[in-house]
């Protein structure tokens, strides 16, 4: 009986500690402890539109707006570098379930110092910024992958530009304010949102490319669904507990219908054509990881961005629906819906290189809204913005069926 040869111990490749286990249906799906840890981000949302809305010596104002989305894009970031992590880690792991939980403790952290992340508690808010991202990060590097393994060696990689630009965000934090904050909590931003695409490059150290990870499609394209449920979700908790604190009027019983109505057709949008198709690309890409990290890690974050200027949108209308509203309150009325659909549409662009005609039309429409009707009542411009969502449904339900992700007649969608 021959002997069988077993491969030299040399050529087997070191297997990831605490990676997921296949499932015997194949499905990899979001596990409870992600939608536990999910929980935090629907109070940070809450907090990025208080934020927006609290902003002074004017309501609204550019400096504002411009630190609230400094604001979204760090806890988009540290959520988005966890969804990674947890794409490939088995979160009914003790260790990794410790991990998570310390991850979401420090997410709490960082959402409790948002209202005063430019004044008292900047150092708060970039400390457990910095907390989270280079802490996973040390752990995927020291203590998930083996050593000389693939998920040690890129893990490193992605320690080393946190470490980076750490600094710069430590530093704001414990600066006085004013632009000395801003300026390095910018170049902050840049080296972070830079770094994939540089694919965590560092000198002395040995190059990765985009084939270091395995992207788990579902999984991944499923987590970023449940982000959206929460910014939606969040749509909803806004414009209710608006509501209930104020006096029922007509006016305000229909500002909240029509809220109501906005936030439907935003999920409409989103879950009836767009996630699957985005979904159905991801699984077949040949360059997985590159096509995840464009349409997920960056685009995706417009797409958050437009529901939260809506839910901040339906607030000011709710508040006030029988005024004209201020020229910086009407540009953040129009602009929730206007950057929701742009988003979408750079999403497909990205996915099949063509823009979205119907819903590129239809965010040119809420601008043209937005100037002819500037002077008119809240109620009525939030009314003809969600008239314009729910035609677009309409149209696209009443369009060309849907075609196979991959045929050569799937660009004929006009959607």
């Amino acid at each position: 009986m021959r002997r069988k040869l077993l491969p030299h111990p040399d050529t087997v490749p070191p297997v990831p500690r605490f990676s997921r286990q296949p499932t015997a249906d194949g499905h990899t799906r979001a596990s409870t402890l992600e939608l536990f840890y999910d929980l935090v981000f629907v109070f940070a949302i809450t907090q990025i539109s208080h934020f927006l809305l609290s902003v002074e010596p004017e309501h609204l104002n550019w400096t504002g707006a411009g630190q609230a989305a400094v604001i979204l894009a760090a806890v988009w970031w540290s959520w988005n570098y966890t969804t990674w992590a947890t794409n490939e880690l088995d979160t009914s792991a003790p260790v990794v379930r410790g991990l998570v939980v310390a991850i979401m403790l420090g997410s709490l952290l960082m959402s409790i110092a948002i209202p005063e992340a430019w004044g008292e508690r900047a150092l708060l808010f970039a400390g457990a910024y910095v907390a989270i991202q280079v802490g996973r990060a040390a752990f995927l590097t020291f203590v998930s992958g083996t050593k000389g393994s693939n998920e040690r060696n890129r893990a490193g990689h992605i320690l080393a530009w946190f470490c980076f630009s750490g600094v710069f965000w430590l530093a704001g934090g414990l600066v006085d304010g004013g632009p000395a904050r801003t300026i390095l909590w910018l170049a902050a931003l840049l080296i972070d949102y830079s770094a994939p695409l540089f694919v965590y490059r560092v000198p002395g150290m040995e190059r990765i490319g985009a084939s270091s990870w395995d992207v788990a499609s579902e999984h991944f394209a499923e987590r970023f669904q449940l982000f959206v449920i929460i910014a939606l979700g969040e749509s909803i908790v806004i414009t209710g507990a608006t509501t209930s604190e104020l006096d029922l009027t007509n006016e305000r019983v229909a500002a909240f219908i029509v809220a109501f109505i906005g936030s439907a057709a935003l999920w409409w949008l989103y879950f009836n054509r767009a996630a699957d198709r985005m979904a159905g690309h991801l699984e077949d890409a040949l360059n997985r990881t590159e096509l995840a990290r464009d349409i997920y890690t960056y685009l995706h974050v417009l797409v958050i961005a437009g529901i939260i200027v809506v839910a901040v949108g339906d607030e000011l209308v709710i508040a006030h629906p029988s005024e004209s509203l201020e020229t910086n309150e009407l540009m953040a009325l129009v602009a929730g819906p206007v950057i929701y659909l742009l988003a979408l549409s750079a999403t497909r662009y990205r996915a099949i290189g063509s823009i979205s005609p119907k819903r590129t039309a239809a965010a040119v429409a809420c601008v043209l809204i937005g100037f002819a009707f500037s002077g008119s009542p809240a109620l009525l411009v939030s009314a003809l913005l969600v008239a314009v969502l729910v035609a677009l449904i309409i149209a696209e339900e009443m369009g060309p069926p849907l075609q196979p992700v991959g045929s050569e007649a799937e660009p004929a969608d006009d959607s």
